[in-house]
Parts: structure tokens; sequence; C-alpha cells
């Protein structure tokens, strides 16, 4: 949601938001303007929606995944039509299982909360952290959140930190801590004098562990056996079985992220990983063996430490 609506005024990221939730509340990809009025207590002239619903129909979402030499592009939108206080949105279907995938991350149990925010900053950086459950902190840096932000062309902004800092870090972050249940905070990152990025961090109010360094040690291992091996997996003749093991070694792929310095994630968060990581190894090696190809020496001793681990507890 957050590069989806990034560069939106506060009102576009309140219609795109409520065409989301009505669409994931009961299909419904219609609304009437009283409703979305009465939802963000706001009056809300035909011009100004005209100017709005201009906006989010030219909004596009992307995959770009250069190292795989590999990238999309689609619109949003098919189209847009408000006709006597009735907003009607058109769907791209290519959207649409974004749309669901978006429904227990965001829309359908934050919305009452982020209808509360007076300042875009506020949701856009609550949807950011919303979006990294799991975390306790994220070092980003300052060019990155002033692209989170949209004000990465902002003169004022790129010369003055402190600027940057007050009039937009400091009112998200203020907004967020008076309305929702997150308390955030962060460190400046320098080299010398110069701020050239911040550490989020956040909780809820209650105790956050970190990751511990075996833990993370533990996820890289199961990457880099699956990588070592993972021309068994991909060359398995039958179709389906290889397609599925594609996928299972591409969630586990996804899992890198979290392994890098400094470690970011909390001890649930990795224990969560580690117990994906060992089903989709435990799966792929089963696969492995339906198709009657060979189980690398490696994959085996790991399989038989888990299994071994399993029969402990």
């Amino acid at each position: 949601m957050s590069k989806l609506s990034h560069g939106l005024s506060l009102n576009q990221m309140q219609l795109l938001a409520y065409a989301i939730y009505s669409t994931q509340k009961d299909g419904n990809t219609a609304f009437r303007k009283a409703d979305f009025e009465k939802k963000f207590d706001l009056e809300y002239k035909t011009e100004h929606a005209r100017q709005d619903a201009q906006k989010i129909s030219q909004l596009q979402f992307s995959i770009i995944d250069l190292e795989n030499d590999y990238f999309e592009f689609w619109n949003v939108f098919n189209g847009i039509k408000y006709e006597h206080g009735k907003f009607t949105f058109r769907w791209s279907t290519d959207f649409i299982p974004h749309i669901l995938e978006l429904k227990e991350k965001f829309i359908t149990t934050d919305l009452t909360i982020a209808s509360q925010f007076n300042s875009s900053f506020s949701w856009t950086l609550y949807d950011y952290l919303q979006a990294h459950y799991g975390y306790w902190h994220k070092p980003i840096s300052k060019e990155a959140i002033m692209r989170l932000f949209g004000v990465e062309n902002k003169k004022t902004y790129k010369e003055n930190t402190g600027r940057f800092k007050k009039t937009v870090l400091d009112v998200a972050i203020k907004e967020i801590n008076a309305l929702t249940d997150l308390e955030v905070r962060y460190n400046e990152e320098r080299e010398g004098r110069t701020i050239i990025g911040f550490d989020l961090i956040w909780s809820n109010g209650k105790k956050v562990t970190s990751a511990t360094k075996k833990q993370i040690k533990e996820i890289q291992s199961i990457l880099d056996i699956v990588f070592e091996d993972m021309f068994q997996y991909i060359n398995i003749n039958d179709e389906d079985d290889r397609q599925r093991a594609i996928k299972l070694i591409r969630e586990i792929e996804n899992m890198r992220e979290f392994t890098g310095e400094p470690i970011c994630i909390t001890k649930e968060k990795a224990d969560d990983l580690i117990k994906k990581a060992v089903w989709n190894f435990r799966e792929m090696n089963r696969l492995l063996e339906k198709n009657n190809r060979p189980v690398s020496e490696k994959s085996v001793k790991k399989v038989k430490f888990y299994n071994w681990l399993e029969d402990r507890s």
C-alpha cells in the first residue's frame, strides 16, 4: 500500500483505501460519497472528488526484478465513474489478487485507525511499519525515507534534514504514537556531523526480543543448502511437481532479506521463518524422492537433524 500510494495527497489515499476496503468487504466496487465522507469525517466537494479520482485513475503497480531480467507494469484501474453521489471503480483484473493480498496486511483491520490521521505522512509511515510485521527496527537511508514520503525532490528537505524531520518525520511519528497502539521513535545515523539515515524503532508496547545470531544462521544454512541443490529441484520431470518446487524455492529465497546485518526482526518472527523454511525444505526433498531424483548428502543430514529435533520435543 505504501508504494501504491506514493505521491498521493491525504484525500487521494483515503479514496484509494476506501475503494480497496469496499471491494474486500463484500466484493462491492461501488460506494456512495456520503458513506466515504462519514468514514473519514470530511466534506467532500464534487470538484475535489473529480481531481482525486483523476489522479488515482492513473495509478500503476509494478513488479521489478532486474537481477533476473524481469519486470511488469500494470494499471490499477480500468476506469473510475462518478454519478449523482456514487463512485464506481473498475479494477484491472491483474490487480484483483493484490487487493486480496492486502486484506490481511492493512485495510480491513486498520482503516478505522488510519482514518483519524490528519497527515498523509502519518498514513504512509503507519502503512510502512505495518508492512514490516515481525521487525522491531529498520534502518533506512535519508534518500529512501524521503522517497517513501514522496518528498525526494523537495530542495528544502534535501539541504536541511532538520526541516525534513520537523515537518515530515516527526509529524508522522507524533500522530502514530497518539492515535495507534504503536510506539515509534528513531535514532539518527550519521557520517561525521551529517545525517545520512534513520533507524526506525517501534513496538506495540510489549517487550520485544530481537532474533539471535543463531536463528539467523539457521535460516542462512537452509538457504545455502537449497541453492546448492537448486538445479536438482527445478529439473524434476513432473511439470506440476517442478512448478511446486520452484514456488517453494522462491518462498525460501524471500527469506534472504531477513538474514542481513543488523538483525532487525524479532525472535518470534525468526522462529516462524525457520518453521516455514524447514517445512518447505522437507517438502522439496519429498518431491525429489517422489520423482526418483537423488537427494544430496547435505540435505539428507539436514532432514535427519530436523527429524531428531522434532522427536526430542
